[in-house]
């Protein structure tokens, strides 16, 4: 059900830009909302970052997966058990860069035996393999795009360009970015809904931004492969767009401003969703802290100052009640009183 009603919103935001795009209305979709879409993200991005960093982490909470390190004749394990800054930041790379967690995560397996079930634990690396597959297909794509912001495009642009479509498919070239995202889409979608376990835990905000990123990723190809759609003029209406001087959005097919809504719909979703572990990555304690919490004396700097009482000075309030009640005391009560 959950899958359905992200289905539904999503076609539902299609159907209103690309009917909305045919009725005139390309001021509204291809001018107001971007600038409104932007807007929120940069606000909404920075106000979430800006409230978890000023959550206050007084102690090392790092997630530990190995021993840590101690003696030096106990062998340590410095990747999952960091105590320096190095090794923490070589962890965070590894994390972000090919997401290490996730190529080391199981899934519990119940198989069915003469003697009964048995729980297996197996490997998640498809998981691992198409989630890599697509975060990295998004970054290409999100990057060969800036060849319609900026002129003239950079070298590194055409660069990802010439390799992307290297095995020169078609006219025009096919991009193996697009066919890859969409494969590792599918994987992603198809794993929710027929594995029953993730299927009874997976919402709304779980397929919406999966379907959301698939109609986007459609109606892009669509226009690269099927649409023909007039890339020159997309190219001046956009770059008039992040000049400020928008510009005639006539001869521009509504499909374009369909994909534009979308990716617009995504840029307003993407501060208050899941998808926002982009930023919290790098803010996680679990992951960015080394754990030396046996090496350092870590001290709480929201802790209020403390009035300490010592017991000299508790004696010197209590001595004659103490030496009345035969208590042993530091100072005899005549060397206290001389």
């Amino acid at each position: 059900m959950a899958f359905f009603i992200s289905l539904i919103l999503v076609l539902t935001l299609c159907a209103a830009s690309y009917y909305g795009a045919e009725a005139g209305m390309q001021w509204l979709f291809g001018m107001t909302i971007p600038y409104l879409a932007i807007a929120g993200f940069v606000c909404g991005f920075a106000y979430k970052i800006y409230s978890w960093a000023k959550s206050p982490v007084p102690f090392r909470i790092p997630t530990t997966g190995g021993q840590q390190y101690s003696h030096e004749w106990i062998k340590h394990n410095p990747l999952d058990n960091p105590h320096t800054v190095s090794w923490t930041v070589g962890r965070m790379l590894l994390e972000i860069l090919t997401f290490r967690s996730l190529f080391r995560n199981t899934e519990v397996v119940i198989h069915r035996t003469e003697d009964g079930p048995r729980v297996a634990y197996n490997s998640a690396r498809w998981l691992w393999l198409f989630g890599l597959i697509f975060h990295y297909c998004f970054l290409v794509i999100f990057l060969r795009h800036f060849r319609f912001f900026l002129d003239p495009v950079p070298f590194f642009v055409r660069a990802l360009e010439f390799t992307d479509g290297i095995f020169q498919i078609g006219a025009p070239r096919l991009y193996q970015t697009d066919v890859l995202i969409l494969a590792a889409l599918a994987f992603l979608l198809l794993r929710r809904m027929f594995d029953h376990k993730v299927r009874y835990i997976s919402l709304i905000s779980d397929y919406f931004p999966l379907v959301l990123i698939s109609g986007i990723a459609l109606s892009g190809i669509y226009m690269r492969y099927l649409g023909k759609t007039d890339i020159n003029a997309v190219k001046i209406y956009v770059m008039g767009l992040f000049t400020l001087s928008p510009v005639s959005a006539e001869g521009i097919a509504p499909i374009f401003f369909m994909h534009l809504f979308l990716v617009c719909a995504l840029l307003l979703y993407f501060p208050w969703s899941k998808l926002m572990h982009l930023g919290g990555v790098f803010l996680s304690p679990t992951r960015n802290l080394p754990n030396d919490s046996r090496m350092r004396m870590h001290v709480n700097p929201w802790n209020p100052p403390k009035k300490y009482h010592t017991y000299e000075a508790y004696e010197d309030d209590f001595r004659e009640f103490m030496v009345e009640a035969g208590l042993p005391v530091d100072k005899p009560l005549d060397k206290a009183d001389a």
